[in-house]
């Protein structure tokens, strides 16, 4: 016996491949969607961190611009200590200046040199005097120059003919200015360390 299937099976089988590929497609979107929420998820933890490390940078920039800041403003008080040492150190030195000033020029001027005046202006000294010859005057900055542990650069700034006393007493001299410097008592220190070291 022939079984024929009058039901329309052809549009059956339409439906659910329909009914399945609209099940595919709702099952791809929740995957899609579900994608797209743990992608978000990660992304937005990423940044948040990124935001976190930005963070903790900016505030890592101050505090280190504050420590910077710091160490100018020691640097600074640093130096201006330094200065102040410096200057207690030279004044300390400086005192005894006029001593050995004195003591120097003692040693140094020759016979035939009378001096006037002089005047210290820092670490200079302008002599004024009287010369009985031009050869005295070269032996006195020879003197200064050379064998004066506290006296250097002496500098000839004038030298002229001139005549002092009055009558049969009047002498013909050389009338001169010297400007000559003075080395600071600290400037002679490392040198007798030095032998100290070397003598050890």
């Amino acid at each position: 016996m022939i079984k024929i299937n009058l039901l329309p099976h052809r549009e059956e089988k339409r439906k659910q491949r329909r009914a399945a590929f609209f099940a595919m497609l709702g099952f791809s979107g929740v995957v899609g969607v579900l994608i797209v929420i743990l992608l978000g998820a990660y992304f937005a933890h990423s940044i948040a961190n990124q935001n976190a490390r930005n963070h903790f940078i900016q505030l890592e920039n101050v505090r280190l611009d504050g420590e910077i800041k710091e160490i100018v403003s020691l640097r600074q008080d640093i130096a201006s200590l330094k200065a102040r040492q410096q200057a207690v150190e030279n004044l300390q030195g400086d005192r005894n200046q006029p001593v050995y000033l004195m003591d120097e020029l003692v040693k140094q001027v020759p016979e035939g040199i009378y001096l006037r005046n002089f005047k210290q202006d820092g670490q200079r000294v302008i002599l004024n005097g009287y010369a009985q010859s031009n050869e005295r005057v070269s032996e006195l900055l020879r003197n200064l120059s050379n064998n004066s542990p506290w006296l250097e650069r002496p500098d000839l700034i004038e030298i002229r003919a001139a005549s002092i006393g009055t009558g049969n007493d009047t002498k013909r001299v050389f009338d001169f200015t010297v400007n000559v410097g003075i080395k600071r008592p600290s400037d002679n220190v490392p040198d007798t360390a030095d032998k100290k070291i070397v003598a050890k």
